[in-house]
């Protein structure tokens, strides 16, 4: 144990703040292990989880040495300390208690700590919690705001109409998703699941046989050019039996795994459509503070071909979450999600709740929104997809937590079947089919595709599958072309000229990107890579109208002059919000997403 956290150490030392062979040598003497614990560089080292590790060696644990690379070995690697991940975890936990047995349990997120890139606007249904950690209001879970009203507006640019809300969230609760997962890595711990924030999962392992034996992490200190700097250390390669992707919505690994096993046409799956969400918290004046309050809307500032709609919810503490969500299957490249959702609060109904408040945090990611049609097969040999990875959105509910977290728990399952009964993981495939997610997702299935004709063919289709048939259209609506394939030519459509921020209520890129906490090391290999450096000159640019420079809420790409004035693509990688919007969006799919250095990207708190 002690071997393996000087190796992560060793691979995440920076010498001008920490010298990891010092910690290592101090933690064999006898001083207090809390002297060395820091929440930011080392935010995994955790005085009362190493006391209890040290207490005894979990099974099947075994250290190695590459010739380049330590290799170090768990039972079960999970990649991502999200709501799939954690409840993984602590449900494979829970069975060897159940069955006094013992599994090693890993989970490893490359955000510089457990929450930093959670994002959820989160109205949050406690069903498979309720499953899981039967007794979270006693152990204090941040869960404490129930809903108390729930309205439902069509917004035209200057009303907000009133219309029947679909959503019934009678017994759910505003909350901070990332709040809700630190409390959940803290439960994990306290099971003896090890938690490694700060390291990046950038390729998976494979044993001769094609099968997945783990994840290797990437190498630290390497400079833009390629070159190692001083501070370069090798990744480490994390080995395990059974290996759970839950990397969030268009997890880099997932996609490369769904792609190599055929998993989608295995599962005889659409492809995905995703769609865009961007959030601020807001701190509010007392007397305009409904806590409990909930509301979304849909219309306007989006055309009617357009899907998407907005949030408005009343946390605790005077804050309020409210976000923008935009379907990436948006045609006018003209049109920028970011600058929407800045027009958004100027709405006459939503610019009152938000006059002499304070932005405090800002962000955005993609969602899934392919529903029960894009559910790949979420088993392949050594491992399972989980999570959002997958897709597992409720889109009418616009809630994906609980489902999340029940995948995870039904792939933690059927893992704990494999060590125990002589199972594979199949059995994962047949857990969901015959679980509640399914049955939840069947019945939404039509709601998202009905929306693909307009916006009132749309409300009109979905309204009549959800109150009138219930789910029971006998027909599978499919969904339109990719997210890609949608965006039009330029020629097709007018610039949209938005108005300039504020500076009360809308703000530009920088401002924004300010609040979201994201720091990347600068001189580190762009994670975001062109596969072909022509075509953003040659195609985006001149046919779309350098979509690009649009479509990231952070400011990402944009185009400048270079000596002879020609507009040259310019990507500052540092700048990015790990949204995914790019990887999904590009007219070409010429950009790719990967992981940059762990420990980078946004630092969200109460997101």
């Amino acid at each position: 144990m002690l071997k393996f956290r000087s190796l992560l150490l060793k691979s995440k030392s920076k010498p001008k703040q920490y010298n990891a062979l010092a910690i290592v040598r101090k933690l064999t003497s006898s001083q207090p292990l809390n002297t060395f614990y820091s929440r930011n560089a080392f935010s995994f080292w955790k005085p009362h989880a190493f006391a209890r590790a040290n207490s005894r060696v979990p099974i099947s644990r075994n250290f190695c040495t590459a010739p380049d690379r330590d290799t170090l070995e768990y039972d079960v690697v999970i990649v991502g300390a999200g709501p799939a991940g954690l409840s993984a975890a602590i449900r494979l936990k829970q069975l060897c208690q159940q069955n006094d047995t013992d599994l090693s349990v890993c989970v490893i997120e490359k955000g510089a700590e457990v929450g930093a890139h959670i994002i959820s606007g989160n109205v949050f249904e406690p069903r498979a919690l309720n499953e899981l950690l039967p007794q979270w209001k006693q152990q204090d879970a941040p869960i404490t705001t129930p809903v108390t009203s729930d309205k439902f507006w069509y917004l035209t640019k200057n009303r907000a109409i009133s219309l029947p809300s679909p959503f019934h969230n009678e017994g759910n609760y505003v909350i901070s998703l990332s709040q809700l997962v630190r409390w959940m890595g803290e439960k994990a711990e306290e099971l003896g699941v090890e938690i490694y924030p700060g390291f990046a999962a950038s390729e998976i392992l494979y044993d001769a046989n094609d099968k997945v034996i783990g994840i290797g992490t990437n190498d630290m200190g390497i400079s833009k050019d390629g070159s190692k700097k001083e501070t370069f250390q090798r990744g480490v390669d994390i080995k395990g039996r059974i290996t759970l992707l839950a990397e969030g919505c268009r997890g880099s690994l997932s996609e490369k795994i769904i792609k190599q096993y055929n998993l989608r046409e295995k599962g005889g799956a659409e492809h995905q459509t995703y769609a865009l969400g961007i959030k601020e918290v807001w701190e509010i004046d007392e007397e305009k503070h409904q806590p409990g309050a909930v509301i979304h809307t849909l219309g306007w500032p989006l055309d009617n071909k357009t899907y998407g709609g907005s949030f408005l919810y009343h946390m605790k503490d005077r804050q309020i979450s409210l976000g923008l969500v935009v379907a990436l299957n948006y045609q006018n490249p003209f049109m920028s999600p970011y600058e929407e959702f800045q027009k958004l609060k100027h709405h006459p109904a939503i610019k009152p709740f938000l006059e002499g408040g304070t932005v405090i945090q800002y962000g955005a990611r993609t969602l899934n929104e392919g529903g029960f049609q894009s559910i790949p097969y979420p088993a392949f040999p050594g491992g399972a997809i989980i999570g959002c990875s997958s897709g597992f959105l409720n889109v009418p509910k616009i809630k994906g937590t609980h489902t999340a977290m029940k995948s995870g728990m039904l792939a933690a399952e059927s893992a704990f079947g494999v060590f125990n009964e002589g199972l594979d993981m199949n059995t994962y495939w047949d857990a969901l089919r015959n679980s509640w997610i399914w049955e939840e997702l069947y019945k939404a299935r039509n709601y998202r595709p009905a929306f693909k004709y307009g916006l009132v063919p749309g409300l009109a289709l979905s309204g009549l599958e959800h109150y009138i048939l219930k789910g029971r259209l006998p027909v599978t609506l499919k969904h339109g072309k990719p997210d890609h394939e949608a965006t039009d030519a330029a020629k097709l459509h007018s610039p949209i000229h938005y108005p300039k921020a504020d500076g009360v209520l809308s703000f530009d890129v920088p401002t924004s990107l300010h609040r979201s906490n994201t720091n990347h090391e600068h001189d580190q290999p762009p994670h975001l890579r062109l596969k072909d450096p022509k075509v953003p000159e040659l195609t985006n640019l001149p046919v779309y109208a350098a979509p690009e420079s649009r479509y990231c809420p952070a400011r990402v790409y944009e185009y400048v002059a270079d000596e002879k004035n020609q507009l040259k693509l310019q990507i500052n990688a540092q700048n990015c919000l790990h949204c995914k919007a790019c990887d999904i969006k590009d007219p070409k799919q010429n950009i790719k997403w990967t992981v940059p250095e762990g420990g980078g990207g946004p630092g969200y708190s109460v997101m």
